[in-house]
């Protein structure tokens, strides 16, 4: 048993080597700009001598005013694109900027150091470093991703990382976003990654370019921060009007079924079921999110430890649906003036039929 768990550990490892392209973390990262000044940033899951996010950082460090850039990876040190881990030392890099003033990061101003152990993100001498970083960025190992991101509540540290959309759903990750502790970035526009040669053919989503490179899609993929972005204070504009037959309510739950963001009403103030994509639109000063435990019509319905309404439990007229977040409107807090005594000076004087004050 004991053999059989560490290989199945050791193929989890493997499945987990996806390489980001350069163009999706300029396109997500342009919209943090404001965040990176006079900080320290940690990619701690890249081999720092390749790692594309290694790579954006240190030749925009001037640009954006770092104070610090730190990558680590999982026992790696090898120049060669997927290595395997088969090094016999992992490493650290550290670059404070440019010295010789060609804003470009030679070799000689990073800082080579080893680390004793492999390099494991959960390691205490990775958890050191991470605790002099101020913001964490880089493509976690998806199967640990739970784990990861919990690392990152714990030291209390400001994070833009990458995940399968379906992390949305993991009750610990849910419980994140429900408490405005974690939301969805910017972009949504890549899903595709390199993968070594040793990456055993997938039956979907798996292909080959014409270069001999293996790619691997990984469906829905975002990124998961919680730095302020600009995005989660647009609101979402709503047009469509209530009506019962057009949104009906859950078997088990007392709320509407809405299919579409788009489809959200704007005269209804209760319980709506969405579709997980509305949190890549989500503003909290329009929205909350709610449990679906809070709202089941009977004592039966199972307690669902996500908070999120699925399975079977979520039927309609006994058809299933697919997950669905609990939300309801915000409503605009009504202003209470203070009642104050008119003062003789604010009183006008009444005029005469000439005009003249009397």
């Amino acid at each position: 048993m004991a053999g059989n768990k560490s290989l199945n550990a050791a193929n989890k490892a493997k499945e987990d080597e996806f390489y980001t392209e350069l163009s999706d973390i300029e396109n997500e990262l342009k919209h943090y700009k404001q965040h990176f000044k006079d900080k320290v940033v940690l990619c701690n899951c890249d081999d720092p001598r390749i790692s594309n996010f290694f790579h954006y950082f240190s030749y925009n460090f001037e640009r954006l005013g770092l104070k610090k850039l730190i990558t680590t990876c999982y026992k790696s040190q090898q120049r060669d694109l997927f290595s395997q881990n088969d090094s016999e030392r992992a490493i650290w890099l550290e670059y404070t900027g440019d010295h010789n003033g060609n804003r470009i990061p030679d070799p000689e101003e990073i800082g080579i150091n080893y680390l004793k152990g492999n390099g494991d993100f959960r390691s205490q001498e990775c958890i050191e470093l991470l605790k002099q970083a101020d913001i964490v960025v880089t493509n976690p190992p998806f199967s640990l991703f739970r784990e990861y991101v919990a690392q990152l509540i714990k030291y209390n540290k400001k994070f833009v990382i990458i995940g399968n959309q379906n992390a949305i759903t993991y009750k610990e990750i849910f419980t994140y976003i429900k408490a405005n502790q974690l939301w969805l970035g910017s972009t949504l526009s890549f899903a595709k990654f390199k993968v070594p040669d040793y990456y055993e053919p997938k039956p979907t989503r798996f292909w080959i370019d014409e270069t001999g490179q293996k790619w691997r899609s990984m469906g829905n993929i975002c990124w998961f921060t919680n730095l302020d972005i600009a995005k989660r204070h647009e609101e979402i504009i709503l047009y469509k009007t209530y009506n019962p037959e057009v949104y009906p309510q859950y078997d088990n739950y007392d709320a509407i079924n809405v299919n579409k963001v788009a489809d959200i009403p704007m005269d209804y103030d209760g319980v709506m079921g969405v579709p997980i994509t509305f949190l890549d639109k989500y503003n909290p000063e329009q929205f909350e999110i709610l449990s679906s435990n809070d709202y089941r019509k009977y004592d039966s319905v199972p307690f669902k430890a996500h908070g999120l309404i699925k399975d079977k439990d979520g039927a309609i007229n006994g058809k299933p649906t697919y997950a669905r977040i609990l939300i309801r409107r915000k409503q605009p807090q009504a202003i209470e003036y203070p009642f104050i005594e008119p003062q003789p000076s604010m009183v006008a004087e009444p005029e005469s039929e000439y005009g003249k004050k009397e």
